[in-house]
């Protein structure tokens, strides 16, 4: 894949996040600009929109929509030219409370090009194009095969997409009178290794691009009798994607049903291969753990301070993984306090500190950041690899429970 799991976990948190921001009126911007295109040409449209801006009737939407352009604008100084995958920047008002300004900037460089240009000022950030990056790109391979009919599909997450269905001219068993047996026999062996080929070559044609894309996991084959296995053995796909077959089973359907049940009945395959990864790894974890190799580490703490002495070969968060970090600072006299907590408690620690506790100011500002994505920025500045564990194995949801979801394998044992 081009892009790791580590990058595709961040975006989907960063999605989440502008997906909850609701503005009052039409006041929160998106825009994004691809891969490539002038920054200044952004500019000038941010200046002509900033202009039509100044007619918005209400006061209070006028106001915040011109802070955002302000802000975009502001954003925009800080590049030289287009990042090389574009960039998809969001700015607006996020206070809840009526008559207060709050305008925050969410830039974010994708994890694959932008194609999209666009300017929207609405009541919700615009995500759709971000979304469809974060849709499965891996794919498997499906073929039904029987003597005279063949079904090929692709399956990318739980959609399963018809690619070709082909009928063959394989004569049936009865034949024809005053042919002789094995002359018949011949011919229906002929046609049916030609159907096969024909099969083969629409295959190769589906799953090759997928496979240089890196993007196809595996091939599952099915049919009703022994004709799938004959086209298994013999040279009829690619020899690279020979290697990609996962699964041949036995299914009754064919044409979309077919891929269906093939789908159905290679379920536990198709689980296993995600799974096998993931099963491995966390169970090399609990190894290290009962064997007291002082290899591993876990919690937060811990974590960030092998991290910081780059000490970390792999680290692991459970998607389930969902603390923040939080920090109130006081502008008037520089007091400060970080805290780790749940999603769940920012708004509360928020209301308990009205007053900075040093000099009695009001004048506070907060700010929250995800641990995740702060141990996985870590983690990369000192080359470890990064791991996102479901919660679709045993092993992830014990690994969740047991350990908050947050572990680590050490390049070297810590003193």
């Amino acid at each position: 894949m081009s892009h790791t799991s580590a990058e595709m976990y961040e975006l989907k948190k960063k999605v989440e996040e502008l997906k909850k921001i609701r503005g009052r009126a039409t006041e929160l911007v998106s825009l994004y600009i691809p891969a490539g295109y002038d920054i200044n040409k952004v500019m000038q449209q941010l200046r002509e929109e900033y202009g039509t801006a100044q007619n918005i009737k209400s006061k209070s939407t006028r106001k915040n929509v011109l802070g955002a352009l302000e802000r975009a604008m502001q954003h925009l100084k800080l590049y030289k030219q287009t990042p090389p995958n574009g960039l998809a920047l969001f700015v607006g008002n996020v206070s809840e409370q009526e008559g207060v300004s709050d305008i925050q900037v969410f830039p974010i460089i994708p994890p694959e090009p932008v194609n999209v240009r666009l300017y929207r000022c609405d009541q919700t950030f615009v995500t759709e194009p971000l979304e469809e990056m974060l849709r499965v790109k891996e794919a498997y391979g499906l073929i039904t095969v029987e003597k005279n009919e063949s079904t090929i599909g692709i399956l990318r997450g739980k959609k399963i997409e018809l690619v070709d269905d082909l009928r063959s001219t394989v004569p049936g068993k009865t034949r024809a009178g005053g042919q002789s047996a094995r002359r018949y026999e011949r011919i229906r062996e002929q046609e049916t290794h030609e159907f096969m080929k024909r099969i083969g070559q629409h295959a190769n044609e589906a799953f090759l691009p997928l496979l240089e894309k890196g993007e196809l996991k595996g091939i599952i084959i099915g049919g009703p009798g022994p004709t799938k296995e004959e086209f298994v053995d013999g040279d009829y796909l690619h020899h690279e994607l020979k290697k990609k077959i996962i699964g041949v089973v036995d299914i009754s359907y064919h044409g979309e049903y077919g891929l269906r049940e093939l789908v159905e009945k290679a379920s536990d395959i198709l689980a296993e291969q995600e799974a096998v990864k993931e099963r491995k790894l966390i169970q090399n974890f609990f190894k290290h753990l009962v064997k007291d190799t002082g290899l591993i580490t876990y919690g937060e703490k811990e974590i960030r301070k092998a991290l910081e002495m780059g000490a970390v070969d792999t680290l692991l968060i459970s998607e389930g993984y969902d603390l923040i970090r939080a920090k109130v600072k006081c502008n008037a006299c520089g007091w400060e306090e970080l805290k780790t907590m749940h999603e769940g408690d920012y708004d509360t620690f928020k209301k308990q500190i009205k007053t900075c506790p040093k000099c009695g100011s009001q004048n506070l500002h907060f700010e929250r950041w995800e641990v995740a994505e702060e141990l996985i920025k870590m983690a990369e500045e000192i080359g470890a690899n990064v791991e996102i564990i479901s919660l679709d194995t045993d092993e992830g949801q014990q690994f969740y429970k047991a350990f908050g979801g947050l572990g680590a394998f050490l390049r070297y044992k810590l003193q």
